[in-house]
């Protein structure tokens, strides 16, 4: 398994918070915050592409639950 650097977690409102990690092969990672081996893992872009979706109000029916 490749070790994972996480960058510092990114909090939204309220305890929304997550952390962004890379490897020594560029696969980039996703988890939430206190919860690291627990995560998700795509391409960087993937990963980029998500969060941009999810700033833009593209998923707010997802927190909605």
């Amino acid at each position: 398994m490749n070790h994972i650097v996480w960058e510092e977690a990114f909090c939204g409102e309220g305890n929304n918070c997550f952390r962004i990690g890379t490897d020594d092969v560029g696969n980039a990672y996703i988890a939430v915050n206190g919860a690291e081996h627990h995560y998700l893992t795509d391409t960087r872009e993937a990963l980029r592409t998500l969060i941009r979706d999810i700033k833009a109000g593209k998923a707010d029916h997802l927190l909605d639950q």
